[in-house]
């Protein structure tokens, strides 16, 4: 990322430049699925509210004028396994939405929902020199944030204050302009592996496209999931996606944790095609049509018709029970959310106020997973679909585009990022600023 774009900086102003231009695509690029979606920006939209520092800044009204989906090819475990097929079939779904559209597209915003994310709670705090808070104090507040060795090859994605104090007023939104003598801030650092987002950002400018913007994908499938309330008040969501699950806390409209387990549908496609004998596709096929985790008495007279994969129909045509079908998807779906739970017992998730749980993306489709994620995960679980956006093709409309939607909420209206503050070094007053900077310059 450093050597293609120096800084995250100048994503965000490629993206603005974009915006104003009218026109941009997002690319949701997944293991089962690459997605499309081009948007065409009308100018600001004054009518969303701001939510201050923290919240949405440089928002815009926009509607989809292309989709396109195409099946993933290259991709395992939400990174690029091999670099030309995946090339192959991200020109192939840009290409067919640019067609829809009737516009060139030259800039993209990319998701990334492999790379081992890793989350980080930062704090920090200065003296103010003046007695009301200014953009420079924000600024050199979130330098001060101590910033901890990440490790080797890893590379930082998102850094979003998500708190402000002021002397000893907490949960602030946006403290400029507001008066005291210390101002404190909290900042959620998510990192993740740096060779897997080079080789994304390199796959892409081999499309002859440029990236102007990149964010994790459980990111933006919370974004587009989870309602105001669940947003505010602490709430996860859980992306069933096909080769790996992503989960992202949100707490007070933020992100405050991300990660990712590295199982996922394809796993019960793959089970379901062992246990049966039958190919990956017509597993696949099972799984959709006649899958489920929660079998009853009808299921074991419920058959289902099934063929080997030496395609003579007739020598290998037999039928299955639909129980048997639960029987083989039930356990890893198990291990699935129980991996999970280990996941949102780690990052603290007991002690919001609100324990919501949402489900989304194409693995929350199964029948009767709400049901076994309740027993596993916790009471308050509920299926989410992305909210709707201008333009979008009713096709787009479900879970499993839960990223695809997130990430155009994310084009239009961006949160504020610790990169989109000046800092200039020669006004940090201690040299844990400077080692601060020092660190984000090197790294970008």
């Amino acid at each position: 990322m450093k050597d293609l774009y120096r800084s995250q900086r100048a994503m965000r102003n490629m993206r603005q430049a974009a915006i104003e231009r009218g026109v941009v695509a997002v690319l949701d690029v997944g293991s089962t699925k690459i997605a499309c979606l081009v948007l065409r920006f009308d100018g600001p939209d004054h009518t969303a509210a701001n939510d201050g520092l923290g919240g949405m800044a440089g928002q815009s009204a926009f509607r989809v004028i292309g989709a396109a989906t195409t099946r993933s090819r290259g991709v395992r475990f939400g990174e690029i396994d091999a670099m030309q097929e995946t090339e192959r079939a991200i020109r192939t779904a840009v290409q067919t939405a640019q067609k829809m559209a009737n516009v060139r597209v030259d800039h993209v915003i990319a998701t990334l929902s492999g790379a081992r994310p890793r989350s980080y709670g930062l704090d920090g705090s200065v003296e103010l020199n003046d007695s009301i808070v200014r953009e420079q104090d924000v600024a050199q507040v979130l330098a001060a944030c101590d910033v901890p060795d990440f490790g080797e090859n890893r590379e930082v994605l998102h850094a979003h204050p998500v708190n402000f104090a002021l002397d000893n007023r907490s949960g602030l939104g946006d403290p400029r302009g507001q008066m005291g003598t210390q101002l404190s801030a909290d900042m959620h650092v998510l990192t993740v592996e740096a060779n897997v987002v080079q080789n994304l950002l390199y796959c892409i400018k081999r499309c002859d496209l440029e990236v102007a913007g990149i964010a994790n994908a459980a990111y933006a499938s919370g974004v587009s999931s989870l309602v105001e309330d669940e947003q505010e008040l602490g709430a996860a969501c859980i992306d069933l996606g096909g080769g790996s699950t992503g989960l992202s806390i949100f707490m007070k409209k933020h992100m405050i944790y991300a990660d990712t387990v590295r199982l996922g549908g394809d796993h019960v496609t793959s089970d379901i095609s062992k246990g049966l004998q039958v190919p990956l596709t017509m597993a696949e096929k099972i799984k959709a049509r006649h899958g489920g985790v929660v079998a009853t008495g009808i299921d074991d007279r419920d058959m289902i018709e099934v063929g080997g994969d030496t395609g003579d129909w007739e020598r290998d045509r037999r039928t299955v029970s639909r129980a048997e079908v639960i029987g083989i998807m039930r356990p890893r779906v198990e291990e699935i959310l129980e991996e999970v739970r280990g996941r949102l017992d780690a990052a603290g998730f007991d002690h919001l106020p609100s324990q919501q749980i949402v489900l989304t993306g194409g693995g929350s489709q199964i029948p009767g997973l709400d049901g076994l994620a309740t027993k596993i995960l916790g009471q308050r679980v509920r299926l989410g679909r992305p909210m709707r956006v201008q333009g979008l093709p009713q096709a787009a409309t479900g879970p499993a585009f839960a990223s695809s939607v997130g990430l155009c909420l994310y084009a239009a209206h961006p949160q504020d990022e610790w990169w989109d503050f000046e800092i200039p070094a020669e006004r940090y007053p201690a040299r844990s600023l400077k080692r601060a900077v020092k660190w984000f310059r090197e790294n970008w």
